[in-house]
């Protein structure tokens, strides 16, 4: 039913859930949850100091050196298109001593949402001060 839907998703698949969110026709969507939510793909995938970054560039493709390659995670990136309309529920989690998705990813994707949301819905985010990934 119409508004009453949710989905939910873990580490990349956090950031199918997010991707889906950003794409989904408007009022479809009820609730959302990112688990450890990869989200924001593109700022990672620029950060050569994250260690897992380098060795992933032959899956995500490396924004870096090309502009294609920058563009097209640009146009899928949840964080990067957020945008200023309606959300659906949303609840963030993160974990601070992750290796693999850092804790600041859920929460600047749950400030931007805050930021651009059009409606009362809520925008939560929980950072787990003792987990990792």
């Amino acid at each position: 039913s119409e508004g009453r839907v949710g989905i939910q998703g873990g580490s990349a698949g956090g950031m199918l859930v997010g991707a889906s969110m950003n794409l989904a026709r408007d009022g479809l969507l009820g609730a959302v949850v990112g688990e450890v939510p990869f989200v924001d793909v593109l700022n990672t995938m620029c950060d050569t100091t994250l260690p897992l970054t380098p060795p992933e560039w032959p899956e995500w493709g490396n924004p870096i050196e090309s502009k294609e390659e920058y563009d097209y995670i640009q146009s899928y990136s949840p964080y990067d298109q957020v945008t200023k309309r309606r959300y659906p529920h949303v609840l963030a989690t993160g974990g601070l001593a992750d290796p693999r998705v850092t804790y600041w990813e859920p929460a600047k994707w749950v400030a931007a949402i805050r930021k651009m949301r059009t409606d009362d819905g809520m925008s939560l985010c929980k950072i787990n001060m003792g987990a990792g990934h």
